[in-house]
């Protein structure tokens, strides 16, 4: 089966459910897994974004994904930017996703990161999402 079908369905689903489930699930998350946003982000003229952190996380049942989307300007309008696989061995690793949006959405400067930390639990035909940890903040774009 291809991958990108899946993940596009496993981040919508995940994006569907975060409005519900977030509250929970950050109170839920274990405090040693993490996820964070470098400060600075590149963007070139052509919209492409590449988000980078770091994250920790254990072994789950299914697999694990970091998520990430963008904001700026308009805070109720994000921007998925890409999503990349995780290994949960409890060790701190390196994380980077790239994702293109219209030249005319984006731009240099102060802009708002989520990235999460996901994994896909089955639960009879669908899988569900579990959140192990979720970060906000601040950074800043810059042009390339």
């Amino acid at each position: 089966m291809p991958v990108r079908p899946v993940l596009a369905a496993a981040f919508g689903a995940a994006a569907l459910l975060c409005a519900v489930a977030a509250p929970a699930a950050t109170a839920l998350s274990a405090p040693t897994e993490t996820v964070t946003a470098d400060p600075t982000a590149p963007i070139s003229v052509d919209g492409t974004v590449t988000l980078s952190g770091t994250y920790r996380c254990f072994a789950g049942s299914g697999p694990v994904f970091v998520t990430s989307s963008l904001s700026q300007a308009d805070a109720r309008v994000k921007y998925g930017i890409g999503g990349s696989a995780a290994l949960c061995d409890g060790v701190d690793h390196r994380w980077e996703n790239t994702g293109k949006v219209t030249s005319e959405a984006l731009k240099s400067g102060a802009a708002h990161v989520e990235s999460t930390l996901m994994e896909l639990r089955s639960s009879g035909i669908v899988p569900l999402p579990v959140f192990h940890a979720a970060q906000e903040q601040d950074i800043t774009l810059v042009q390339q």
